[in-house]
């Protein structure tokens, strides 16, 4: 018989507290230097606060467990169920505001890339901030509501809603990648100051793609049993 891999709750402990302190100097690194202070680095520092969400709740619902293991704490049933509703909100709004904003970032370095000399009048501080608002807010009034009604339809939403963003992702970087080449090959006759903003632009989205692929690395284990759930309920592992 094959026996159950046991991971010991001190090490989700520590990996919990590492991604804080990870996620907390790249928030701190973005706050204290002002030539960071722009949209596409203010869609990084949330997508940092997303993650140190799931950093929280990881290190709080751990340390809880093991107080409770050791005896040294006693909690009733009711509320063993209030604290993980609470924690499942802050995993399920991290998840959403995550892609929202992987999404937001893709469509800021598309418009860096293809229109460099109107992305100031397009991405002005106000609209920045506004998208900001608008996507916690819809992440948390949403994963309220799917941690409420606990049914198949919100594994349904979760799922459409990660592919979705996957899809719209891709998309946006595979023209970012195909065009932003096709314009670096016309212009490479012109003056190295003119063809440098198109490289640097492409730099930047390199970076972003590798962010991507480690998100989807770490995520995408949770999705394909979300996945397995509605296509196989009776034996979802």
């Amino acid at each position: 018989t094959d026996w159950p891999v046991v991971i010991p709750n001190e090490l989700f402990l520590i990996l919990g507290a590492l991604s804080f302190l990870e996620n907390l100097l790249v928030v701190a690194a973005i706050v204290k230097n002002r030539n960071l202070h722009s949209p596409m680095y203010y869609f990084i520092c949330c997508l940092a606060v997303s993650d140190m969400l799931v950093s929280i709740s990881n290190v709080v619902e751990t340390f809880f467990m093991l107080l409770i293991d050791h005896g040294v704490l006693v909690v009733r049933s009711s509320t063993m169920q209030q604290m993980d509703n609470v924690m499942d909100m802050l995993i399920c709004s991290s998840l959403m505001s995550s892609l929202s904003f992987l999404s937001v970032i893709a469509i800021d370095r598309y418009i860096t890339i293809f229109y460099a000399l109107r992305y100031h009048n397009i991405m002005t501080f106000r609209r920045a901030m506004g998208i900001i608002v608008a996507v916690w807010l819809v992440s948390s009034v949403s994963s309220a509501i799917f941690i409420a009604y606990d049914s198949t339809a919100v594994i349904l939403c979760l799922v459409v809603f990660f592919l979705s963003m996957v899809i719209l992702i891709m998309a946006l970087y595979i023209h970012m990648f195909a065009l932003a080449r096709r314009h670096a090959r016309r212009i490479s006759s012109m003056q190295r100051k003119q063809s440098s903003p198109p490289f640097a632009s492409m730099k930047g989205a390199i970076t972003l793609t590798i962010l991507l692929g480690v998100f989807f690395v770490c995520w995408g284990p949770f999705f394909l049993h979300l996945i397995l759930i509605l296509t196989c309920p009776t034996h979802p592992t």
